[in-house]
């Protein structure tokens, strides 16, 4: 089945910047819908941000202007973009995907074992 292999995270300074970068292996298929989801103890796991293999966008609104999502669809990789960062944005990121267009989470497929994302000074 599909696996999904994420690169990335670390500490920042808030208003610093940093990149993450997922890749889903062992499909020959495009995948239509990947996203970006993230978790802090005690709490769901909740949306960052998503892309369609069309490249429709869907962000939380706490990061809109701040993050920006992407990808490549014939290396099936999704990047996020992050800039401004915050100390509310220290998080477990996660990566997702899934097979048609979704929009929950439970609706996803698969999902990356997440990368740590801490910004504090």
């Amino acid at each position: 089945q599909v696996q999904l292999e994420e690169s990335g995270g670390g500490l920042v300074q808030p208003g610093g910047s940093l990149s993450l970068s997922c890749a889903a292996s062992r499909s020959f298929f495009t995948i239509q819908t990947m996203g970006w989801y993230r978790q802090t103890p005690g709490k769901e796991r909740d949306l960052v941000a998503s892309i369609t293999v069309g490249g429709s966008t869907n962000y939380a609104d706490s990061v809109k202007g701040r993050f920006t999502i992407s990808r490549d669809n014939v290396k099936n990789t999704v990047y996020l973009q992050m800039n401004s960062l915050k100390p509310e944005d220290t998080a477990v990121y996660y990566c997702a995907a899934g097979r048609g267009i979704v929009w929950k989470r439970n609706e996803y497929e698969y999902w990356g074992q997440g990368t740590q994302v801490t910004v504090s000074s």
